[in-house]
C-alpha cells in the first residue's frame, strides 16, 4: 500500500490531549512522529482502552521481556507486518534479543541454535497464529517454561499483536523510521 487509508491525525483530529500524549510517545521514542498513536488516537474511546491494556502487555507484564520480544516479533512475521518489525527489532535489542537471534526467530524452524524455552515458545507463536489454538503437546511444551498467569498472558500478547498486525496492515499506518 502506497498511502494511508487513514492519515495520521494531527491537533484537530486527536484533541489537545491526544496530541500532546502523541507528542510526548513520540519525544520518548526518539522519533519525530508515533504513527500508530497518531492514527489510532482518532478513536478517543478506544484509543485510551486500548493503550493501558497493550502497554501492559508490552512493558508490565510477568513474561520476560526477552520472551515478549521473541513472540512479537515472530507475530509480525508471520503477518508481514512491516510497522511492528520496525518498532521491535529496536527494542529486542534493548531487550537482549540480539540480530543473529531475531535472524533465528524469522527463520524458524529452519533455525539451529534455540533453546528449548524459545523452540517452545515459536512453535505455539506459529500454532495460534495460523490455527487460533494450540496442539496438546505444544501447549504441555509451553507448560514447561511458563506458570499459568505467564500462559494466560502469552496467548493474550500472541492474540494482540496478531490484531495489531492486521490494523496496521489494513489500516496503512506509516512507519515511523526513515529506514
Amino acid at each position: 500500500m502506497t498511502s494511508p487509508r487513514i492519515p495520521p491525525g494531527g491537533r484537530r483530529e486527536l484533541g489537545l490531549i491526544g496530541w500532546l500524549w502523541c507528542k510526548f510517545a513520540a519525544w520518548a521514542w526518539k522519533i519525530p512522529e508515533f504513527h500508530l498513536f497518531t492514527v489510532l488516537a482518532q478513536h478517543k474511546g478506544m484509543f485510551w482502552t486500548w493503550g493501558p491494556f497493550s502497554g501492559y502487555l508490552l512493558n508490565f507484564g510477568r513474561l520476560p521481556k526477552r520472551d515478549t520480544e521473541l513472540a512479537i516479533l515472530r507475530t509480525a512475521h508471520l503477518r508481514q507486518c512491516e510497522y511492528e518489525l520496525q518498532q521491535h527489532r529496536r527494542l529486542a535489542l534493548k531487550r537482549g534479543v540480539d540480530a543473529q537471534t531475531q535472524a533465528k526467530i524469522f527463520a524458524w524452524p529452519a533455525a539451529d541454535g534455540l533453546s528449548d524455552r524459545q523452540q517452545a515458545l515459536l512453535t505455539a507463536v506459529d500454532e495460534l497464529v495460523a490455527d487460533r489454538t494450540m496442539t496438546e503437546s505444544s501447549w504441555r511444551s509451553l507448560e514447561g517454561h511458563l506458570d499459568r498467569r505467564q500462559l494466560i498472558e502469552f496467548v493474550t500478547l500472541v492474540g494482540q499483536y496478531d490484531a495489531l498486525a492486521m490494523t496496521l496492515n489494513t489500516l496503512g499506518v506509516p512507519m515511523d523510521y526513515p529506514d
